[in-house]
């Protein structure tokens, strides 16, 4: 089963998409604010790493920095209420292999983490 780590302080939010993915056949844990977030995508190596950039301490963009600056080849989809294409294109810049502005459906975002399978991710989901 693939483990996804969920990096987002809202709680309803989190909850949704731990049920939504879980239900997909992920195995689904949350950190509420950047550092926790930074330090289990480290430690735990989750296979995909689901990430906001509005948080609590360590903003998602520097969450992102620190895991590429340690080497991690993670795979991140970053979410975001702020969709402008200059967020958009830092975060692709920065190492993120997606970017989905927020409101989106848990549907694209189950989508959004399977295509992240077919570049090289091995079992994730059905």
């Amino acid at each position: 089963m693939a483990r996804l780590l969920i990096v987002d302080d809202d709680r309803e939010l989190v909850e949704l998409l731990t049920e939504y993915l879980s239900g997909e056949g992920f195995a689904v844990r949350s950190e509420p604010d950047g550092e926790r977030g930074a330090r289990a995508a480290l430690e735990e190596a989750p296979d995909l790493v689901i990430l906001d950039v509005m948080l609590p301490g360590l903003n998602g963009f520097d969450v992102l920095r620190r895991l590429r600056e340690q080497r991690s080849t993670v795979p991140v989809v970053m979410l975001s209420g702020r969709g402008e294409e200059v967020d958009r294109v830092v975060g692709l810049e920065l190492g993120a292999d997606d970017y989905l502005p927020k409101p989106f459906s848990p549907r694209e975002l189950a989508a959004r983490v399977r295509a992240a399978s077919s570049r090289g991710l091995n079992g994730l989901g059905r």
